[in-house]
Formats: C-alpha cells, structure tokens, sequence
C-alpha cells in the first residue's frame, strides 16, 4: 500500500545516519516468529535496514529461547537480534542471557517505557484476544473468555498458545468469574482446573503462523490469539471474528544475545526498528501497535482505530513482572499439565 511504502522509505532515509559506524558488519542475523509477521518485519525493518547501511540482514526462526539460553551458554551465539516475549526478555536480562540496549544509538525517549527495560525494548505491542470462526456461531457470536470453555455453546475444537507464559491462565481465570484486579497473584489451582474441563478439546499452537491456518482451515473452530494474526486473516477475506471483551495486553521485545558478534550493528536495527516511521508502517500492515509514542500521529484514522490500545477499557494489562519472576516455576507445572 502508498502509506506503508511511503513510511518504509522515510525510515530508510532516517537510517543512512547509521551507516557509517555499522558498516563493519556484513551481515547479521535476526530470528523471530515467521508467517506473515516476520515478512512484514523484512519489509518494513530488514530492508530498509540494508539499503541505508549496505549490512545484509539473514533471517531464522521460530524463536526458540531453549536454542537461544544454549548459544549463550556455550558461547556459540549464532543470532545477534531476536524477537521474543516480554516477559522473556525481563528474565533473561535478570540472568545474565542479553546484552544490554545501547541507548546511545537506541532513543529511549521516543518509547513507550511500558516495554523497555535495561536489556530490552518493545519490538511491537499486541493483545491475546477472542477468535472464531463466523460460519459456526452465526446463531450467538462469542463474546468473552467464558464462550472458550463453553463446550456446550460453542462446540468444537478450540486452539491455545502451546509455551508457558502470560494469557492462557489469565484467560481461564477470567472465564472461571475472577476480576481483573484479582488476577495476581494467579490462582494456579483454580486456572489449572478450569483448563482441564476443556483439555481433551484443545490444540495447540506454537507460532503466530501456525495459528493463523489453524483457525483459516477450519481445524479450530474458537480460541486464544494474538490480535495481529486475526487482523491477517480477516485482510484476506477469511471469515473470523474477533472479540476485544478482557483482551489481555503484552508486547514482543527485541533482544541482542550475550556474545553477538554483530552486537552494534543489532543496535542498529533496533533504532531504526522503533523509529517513528518503521513502526506505524509496520502497525498498519500487521495489526499490532507501535510501541513508539511518535508513531500514531503517522497513521490514517482507520488503522489507527484498530489498535489495540483503543479497546484499553475492555482490556487488562498483563503483569510481565511476575512473570518475569514466576517463570520457570509456572512453566514446570504447565508442561507437567500439557503431559499428563
């Protein structure tokens, strides 16, 4: 589209003031999700990047924070960007796992401080919200958490995120009547009971692409997903909806592993990443929201009244720092659970 091309070409422009010092670098590589998200981040990050700098930008993925934890440890770090969850990125960066932001090349000041930290800022906002099919609940659309554990209801399969972090329990919880405000610290027993009376019905997914064809075939037919992935399928004419009653809000982050080789050309791209321009581009393609506070103003009305941050009211923010504290705990009961 024209905005989105004219924005791809207003931050390659701001890039060019990058170029000089980053020019040692050949190349870097930059791991994320895949499916259309990475395509969109090449798009409107990736190359841009490369034109203003000449530093060729390799693309890998899904991101794999076992792969990640690995490389770091045994000092074989083959990735120098990666995107990953928020949460993530908070833990990672208490244990040692990251390189610290240079926020000498990384403004920090056009951010939303929500999602930076030390070690980490926003890559792009987003929240896990309601999807379903429209074909199969024509006589009463889905409105909350508590139509995904409606087997009766809403009959048929229902998709959820695989990996242990924030959403999936909160969802539970929400459905299962806890109010926003009581949601941490999270009731494990309680979340863990109200997901088993679905269990048998659940499949899972573990990539935003994969999500994506999982609710497009048919497979699934109501479930948790991140709002971009909706946004897509619906640019494609596929008939879903979506609901934004208790969506619940988090963020990606970019992260630089300890021991990148590229390390400043990675500093690089994020700048030019989370630049004004890059941001609203990539948000009027993908459905997410920027997490520069610059970049709205650069948006058309009709993307910008998608984003999630217009259905705040309806929303609830996730508590990253918990589980940034809670992680591994949480995560070992969650697989014991996915196993049994």
């Amino acid at each position: 589209m024209k905005l989105a091309k004219h924005l791809k070409t207003g931050a390659a422009v701001l890039a060019l003031g990058l170029a000089a010092t980053a020019a040692q670098a050949e190349e870097m590589v930059f791991t994320s999700w895949g499916g259309q998200t990475q395509d969109l981040q090449k798009q409107h990050w990736a190359e841009p990047f490369t034109a203003a700098t000449g530093i060729a930008v390799a693309h890998d993925g899904p991101t794999d924070y076992g792969k990640l934890q690995v490389m770091v440890e045994s000092g074989n770090v083959t990735w120098d960007l990666v995107d990953v969850e928020a949460d993530f990125a908070a833990k990672a960066g208490n244990d040692g796992l990251l390189e610290p932001i240079d926020f000498s090349i990384v403004d920090r000041s056009q951010l939303d401080p929500r999602f930076v930290t030390d070690y980490s800022v926003g890559s792009f906002s987003y929240a896990f919200v309601l999807g379903y099919d429209v074909n199969a609940y024509q006589a009463d659309q889905p409105k909350d958490w508590s139509a995904l554990f409606d087997l009766e209801k809403y009959p048929g399969k229902r998709s959820l995120y695989k990996w242990s972090g924030p959403g999936v329990l909160e969802a539970a919880l929400l459905a299962d009547g806890v109010a926003p405000e009581d949601l941490y610290p999270l009731d494990l027993d309680r979340a863990f009971a109200k997901l088993d009376t679905i269990k048998s019905e659940i499949i899972w997914w573990s990539t935003g692409a994969q999500s994506q064809q999982l609710l497009a075939s048919g497979e699934v037919s109501i479930g948790q997903f991140w709002c971009g992935r909706v946004f897509l399928l619906q640019a494609t004419g596929t008939d879903v909806g979506i609901s934004w009653e208790q969506n619940l809000t988090s963020a990606d982050s970019l992260v630089v592993p300890k021991g990148s080789k590229n390390k400043e050309a990675a500093m690089k791209f994020i700048a030019l990443a989370t630049s004004a321009e890059a941001q609203a581009s990539f948000a009027v393609d993908s459905g997410n929201s920027p997490i520069n506070v610059n970049s709205a103003a650069l948006m058309p009305a009709e993307y910008a009244e998608k984003l999630p941050e217009n259905f705040s009211d309806l929303g609830v923010d996730l508590d990253l720092a918990y589980w940034a504290a809670n992680r591994d705990e949480i995560g070992a009961r969650w697989y014991a659970w996915q196993a049994e």
